[in-house]
Order: structure tokens, then C-alpha cells, then sequence
């Protein structure tokens, strides 16, 4: 096709008129016509560098997105921990937990386990077990 014949294809694709009308209009086979339509319209369009690309929010380099996932705000580990670090008052702080222990009494801060009832191995043994005979005596004296 030469270049007069595909901008005519490409106005009379643009209102609309199917591939067998503009085939005949144009003197060219259907399959022809078809082909340079699915061509012309295959082509990935390309992004300017500064329109509505993502770009990393530590170091300003781009990110490349997944279509159909959450967005992608930096371009590595590195480079999120760098961000989060300088911006620690941002950090959501609320899995920690004050829980009064179950053996001893004194109330402890533990971070995610809600499970947890002693604040330590020790608290866990002598209310489980009791105290060791030596343990006790110590203790009465």
C-alpha cells in the first residue's frame, strides 16, 4: 500500500466504515486492509518521561507498574527502608500490646503475639510447675 492509500484507510476507518467498504473504495484486498488496521492499532503508545509516569519516592528513578496490582511506590528494599527510616513518626506502630502477665503480675509490652501470657520463660515455669523446693525456701526466709 503506499503512504497515500493508508492515510485514506485510516480517515475511513475513523468513521467507522468496515474493512470490505474501504477495500473496494481503495482498490486493495480485504485481508490487506485488515491487516494494516490491526497493525496500526497494535502499537504500544509511548509515555513521555515526566506524564503520569511512577517514579520512586526515595531516589525519583521510575517504576515500572504490574497492571491489576497495588502501585509499586519505590524501586527497591533498599530505598523503601531509607524512606521509612527517615520517616519513622509515619510508621503505624499498633501491634504492640501491654499485657499483664499471668505468673508474676507486672505488665509487660509485646509486639504482634496476642497468644502471649508471660513475660518470660521463667513466669511460664514456676506457674506451670511452682517454684523449685530451693526456690521456696529462699523465698520464706
Amino acid at each position: 500500500m503506499t503512504e497515500n492509500q493508508k492515510m485514506i484507510v485510516a480517515g475511513l476507518r475513523k468513521t467507522g466504515m468496515g474493512y470490505g467498504t474501504i477495500a473496494k473504495k481503495v482498490g486493495v484486498s480485504v485481508n490487506t486492509i485488515k491487516s494494516f488496521c490491526h497493525r496500526r492499532a497494535a502499537k504500544p503508545k509511548r509515555e513521555e518521561p515526566d506524564s503520569g509516569t511512577h517514579r520512586c519516592l526515595c531516589c525519583g528513578v521510575p517504576v515500572a507498574q504490574n497492571p491489576g496490582r497495588k502501585e509499586k511506590k519505590f524501586c527497591s528494599d533498599k530505598c523503601r527502608n531509607k524512606w521509612w527510616n527517615a520517616r519513622l513518626d509515619l510508621v503505624n506502630r499498633k501491634a504492640f500490646r501491654e499485657i499483664v502477665c499471668v505468673g508474676c503480675g507486672r505488665t509487660f509490652t509485646v509486639y504482634g503475639q496476642v497468644k502471649r501470657k508471660y513475660c518470660s520463660h521463667q513466669c511460664y515455669i514456676e506457674a506451670r510447675f511452682g517454684r523449685d523446693d530451693n526456690e521456696q525456701e529462699a523465698a520464706s526466709r
